[in-house]
């Protein structure tokens, strides 16, 4: 699904809205579009938290309010508790609330920017979803939290974010864009010495997500998470990039997954485009 290249590319947004990443991300792309930069258009933000149930979802929800932009939400965790159902099936039932919630809007893309809940196969083959993950391609699985363990754990020498196309099997489908970046060298280096001969297990217990090497890896991935997706996102808009079925393909309808973008991120500001 993608619009004509004289319309704007219509959004559908979700995200669980946990913390400062995700804001970043909606702010760039809804700046982006207000400056003329990406012709595009959030059609409506969709979230699986409700007001009151956490500082940051809350932030979220006052950013989204800010920009008068559309919102449903959803708490996953009061449908849960609520669930009366066979204990396996409250997913599939919240997916279909989800799909009930947003079925007034008409979206080309839909992109899945911190949002923590796996979707279903039913969902996924109803829209077009791309993923943003906070790994390069082949990179660790989970959350922002987990790979940044499993980083340290594995002594890596490189990250990366990646955006891949959701199919109905999960983590599985294409990649669309990525990039990568160090994580040694420079300002690193002196960090990694510190935590030598520890294990994350200890720093978990002690220092947790205020240990200065998870602090300054997470940090470098989200200057380059906003760029990266608005660049994305721009390709999709001017039709360098759709989706066809479980394929990405360019405007001529060949495969175009995969493109390495970091001299663009990396640059931070013009040419990068993919053909």
């Amino acid at each position: 699904m993608t619009a004509p290249s004289t319309t704007p590319l219509r959004l559908g947004w979700f995200s669980t809205g946990r913390g400062e990443g995700s804001r970043n991300l909606l702010r760039a792309v809804q700046e982006a579009i207000r400056a003329g930069d990406l012709r595009a258009r959030i059609e409506f933000v969709f979230m699986n938290r409700e007001q009151g149930e956490a500082d940051g979802s809350d932030a979220y929800i006052q950013l989204v309010r800010s920009y008068g932009l559309p919102l449903a939400a959803a708490s996953f965790r009061a449908y849960r508790r609520a669930w009366t159902g066979a204990p396996d099936a409250w997913r599939v039932a919240y997916d279909r609330e989800v799909a009930r919630l947003i079925a007034p809007y008409r979206v080309d893309l839909c992109i899945l920017a911190g949002y923590l809940l796996i979707l279903g196969p039913e969902l996924v083959r109803q829209h077009s979803f791309v993923n943003l993950h906070p790994a390069a391609p082949g990179g660790p699985k989970g959350i922002w939290q987990e790979v940044i363990w499993q980083l340290i754990e594995q002594k890596a020498p490189h990250s990366g974010i990646t955006i891949f196309l959701c199919t109905p099997e999960v983590d599985a489908g294409p990649t669309v864009t990525y990039c990568t970046y160090p994580i040694r060298g420079g300002e690193f280096d002196p960090l990694w010495r510190a935590v030598e001969g520890r294990s994350v297990a200890d720093m978990k217990a002690n220092e947790g997500e205020e240990l200065p090497l998870f602090k300054l890896i997470r940090q470098h991935g989200m200057r380059r998470e906003t760029p990266l997706i608005v660049e994305t996102l721009r390709a999709f808009a001017e039709g360098r990039a759709r989706i066809a079925g479980e394929r990405v393909v360019d405007g001529a309808g060949k495969p175009a997954a995969g493109h390495d973008l970091t001299a663009f991120v990396e640059r931070t500001k013009g040419g990068g485009r993919f053909a």
